[in-house]
């Protein structure tokens, strides 16, 4: 069993593509109209055949409840791998991303917590 695909609740799913290929170097995988919305996925740009993220509309009142209960406990709804958080921040500031919390060493591990601008808060790690 591995991880095929993960939805992430987005108010705007045009804006949500913008930010997750423009900003954070994703690559489109699927735009597939339905009626009103997409099924419309992002991976990453070394994995294209992996792992997909649906940036899914938050139309159902109980993902819109979700995804504003996590966001308002600051508690990131999914987490994404990089090579160096550090060098990662700073590249991610520089394009005026929100951090709601820097980079911070926990262990093996260093994370950092970023407004996706969707409505999510998005974390950061690398474990060594």
């Amino acid at each position: 069993m591995r991880i095929h695909q993960l939805s992430v609740f987005v108010e705007d799913q045009e804006a949500a593509l913008r930010f997750y290929t423009d900003v954070l170097d994703f690559v489109k995988r699927h735009d597939i109209p339905l009626g009103a919305d997409r099924w419309l996925t992002v991976v990453a740009p070394d994995e294209q055949d992996g792992p997909e993220v649906l940036l899914e509309p938050n139309r159902h009142p109980a993902a819109r409840q979700y995804q504003e209960a996590l966001a308002a406990d600051g508690i990131p709804v999914v987490s994404f791998a990089v090579d160096n958080v550090d060098t990662e921040f700073e590249r991610l500031k520089g394009q005026g991303v929100e951090f709601t919390q820097d980079p911070l060493t926990m262990g093996p591990a260093t994370t950092a917590v970023f407004d996706d601008t969707c409505g999510n808060l998005v974390q950061i790690i690398h474990v060594n």
